[in-house]
């Protein structure tokens, strides 16, 4: 008798072992309360999208009831991880996370998840392959990437006149999952079409200036290039950059072709510089605040809180020019 006991009393710490394992690697909770200490890890701030984003977050604050703590890792993974770990450390009650890269920010996710702090992906993922929505960070607030670089080459192949499109491809930057996405997106889209080529594909990471550094170099290298696929919007500004310096037309005998939806982009477009825009909101402040609340108050969130996303052509660009930042 004792021994069954024993074995019954072994058996129920095992069970209650496993269950707190469990609970350890799920979802931490979040107490319904009217304010919140709140942390929002941004990448960088080096672009307007980037800066209209945080813009969003601290405008948002005070009417979501956040005590809001903002960090800029200056495009550094690495800055951006010991980002996190001193929000850990100070005791946050929710992240906020736009994650630079998809592989260097998931130790930080799994630290966040450890230490009880519900953590929501906002505008950028994580590899999925190692880190999952509902399980190890509650949901991804974004676009769909894919998509967008889908729709970019879908109007570039139903408007482009020319014989031969010739492409350049500017990348964001490297590891990143908006990157990885828009151009999986558009590079399927023109797959088996020999109407249009790309003669190459290189990162601007994003950048102004660095779009307009490489486009320099790649116009060098092709000069017969007559199209510019982007990953945003700065890029392609600076790309319109380089083609001017050089002495092209774009718009005339280069046609750009872009994703975010900028205030400089919508005026490209008006000034007839560039052909389209794939909007890629940055105004997260709302969403983010409407998620949180749902996830206190008991709702299973989805795994991906979907953005979805106009396109801005000659056709309705000075309509959206004035909402645009």
């Amino acid at each position: 008798m004792k021994r069954r006991f024993l074995l019954g009393a072994s058996a129920l710490v095992a069970a209650l072992a496993v269950t707190g394992v469990a609970q350890a690697q799920g979802l931490p909770p979040l107490e319904q309360k009217d304010s919140y200490t709140v942390g929002f890890a941004q990448s960088e701030s080096n672009n307007p999208w980037r800066i209209a984003e945080t813009k969003s977050f601290q405008d948002t604050a005070e009417s979501c009831g956040w005590n809001l703590i903002v960090t800029d890792a200056g495009g550094s993974a690495a800055k951006q991880v010991a980002d996190v770990d001193s929000m850990i450390a100070q005791g946050i009650d929710v992240l906020f996370l736009p994650p630079r890269e998809e592989s260097p920010l998931i130790p930080a996710v799994m630290r966040a998840q450890a230490a009880g702090i519900p953590t929501f992906l906002v505008d950028r993922s994580v590899d999925e392959a190692v880190a999952q929505a509902g399980t190890h960070y509650v949901a991804f607030l974004g676009s769909d990437f894919v998509d967008q670089g889908r729709r970019a080459a879908e109007y570039m192949i139903e408007n482009f006149e020319g014989e031969q499109g010739l492409i350049i491809q500017l990348e964001g930057t490297t590891g990143s999952s908006p990157a990885n996405d828009r151009k999986s997106g558009f590079d399927e889209a023109i797959a088996g079409n020999e109407k249009f080529q790309i003669l190459e594909s290189r990162t601007g990471d994003f950048a102004r200036d660095e779009g307009r550094r490489v486009m320099e170099t790649l116009l060098q290298a092709h000069p017969e290039v007559n199209i510019v696929y982007a990953h945003n919007d700065e890029m392609a500004i600076g790309a319109i950059q380089a083609l001017e310096a050089a002495g092209r037309k774009p718009g005339e005998d280069v046609f750009v072709y872009s994703i975010d939806g900028t205030r400089d982009a919508l005026q490209a477009i008006i000034d007839g510089k560039m052909e389209v825009t794939v909007e890629s909101s940055p105004f997260f402040g709302p969403l983010a605040c409407e998620t949180m609340k749902r996830y206190a108050a008991g709702e299973t969130i989805e795994p991906w809180v979907k953005v979805e996303d106009r396109i801005f052509t000659a056709e309705n660009a000075a309509e959206h020019i004035g909402e645009a930042y």
